[in-house]
């Protein structure tokens, strides 16, 4: 069933994406989450979570941030029919968002996070021309890397609908990637095993099918949306193409290690500062 708005789209104004924007935007700057945006957006309007995407987007570029990928979110179904929609999500990824495996994330950083294993993709070439179909996609790639994106909310206790979370840059945090860096002529994303542990114990496991039956067709679609939305793929850019297994939260100080079969290990190390 397709998304459908939950407002008339003429009851969303520009105040309206403006106030959710200021909204989100005040809760990510004071670490103090805030009610969800959807009484002013809907809870299912794609065109107006977008709007409010993008107002937070054009703040972030215009205060110094550099956008250097894009995420996507929702990409399981189970996920999916949590927030009852039919497709994924996207959100932008910008330069302060990545940490190193050697630099210990604080979690003063975060308000409520989880985090989750993820097949992340490098750019060789721009994505905003032609069919932007599997083949395409999978030439544009550079080389894959095995991600942990720490996702976030700035809506207290993750109440979220979808409209909340895109609204909310998709619920993004933070991100790490690990050291291997494998081409798809030598990795193939679909048959990755991945397993996630939190200090030692296993917390998740999952495989490259359960993201959207291949990370492939994730990032195919990832293509054709941001370009309907005037802000292509571009080279050198970082995506993390979805869940390979369900996410984790984060508590408290801990080390997060996640293993993707022919793309090696990622570690992220959480402390309180």
């Amino acid at each position: 069933m397709p998304i459908s708005s939950g407002l008339d789209r003429g009851a969303v104004t520009a105040d309206a994406t403006t106030i959710a924007a200021a909204r989100l935007g005040a809760a990510a700057r004071t670490r103090i989450p805030c009610a969800p945006v959807r009484d002013l957006i809907g809870a299912d309007d794609v065109a107006a979570a977008y709007a409010v995407q993008e107002r937070l987007t054009v703040e972030r570029i215009a205060d110094g941030a550099e956008v250097v990928g894009r995420k996507i979110g929702l990409t399981s179904p189970a996920v999916q029919r949590q927030l009852g929609v039919d497709q994924p999500d996207f959100g932008v990824l910008f330069d302060d968002m990545r940490y190193r495996q050697d630099t210990p994330v604080p979690l003063s950083r975060l308000l409520q996070p989880k985090v989750e294993a993820e097949i992340a993709f490098v750019l060789a070439q721009d994505l905003a021309d032609g069919p932007l179909d599997e083949r395409q996609v999978r030439g544009a790639v550079d080389c894959a890397v095995a991600a942990l994106e720490i996702v976030d909310s700035r809506i207290a206790g993750w109440d979220i609908t979808f409209g909340d979370t895109v609204a909310d840059n998709a619920s993004s945090g933070l991100f790490v990637l690990g050291a291997e860096r494998h081409t798809l002529d030598s990795f193939d994303p679909v048959s990755a095993q991945m397993r996630m542990s939190i200090d030692g114990v296993e917390v998740s496991a999952g495989s490259g099918a359960a993201c959207l039956g291949d990370p492939l067709h994730a990032l195919a679609w990832l293509a054709r949306t941001t370009r309907e939305f005037g802000r292509p793929l571009r080279a050198g850019q970082i995506v993390l193409s979805g869940a390979l297994g369900p996410m984790a939260p984060i508590d408290g100080p801990a080390t997060v290690t996640a293993d993707i079969t022919g793309l090696g290990s990622v570690t992220a190390t959480f402390i309180q500062e």
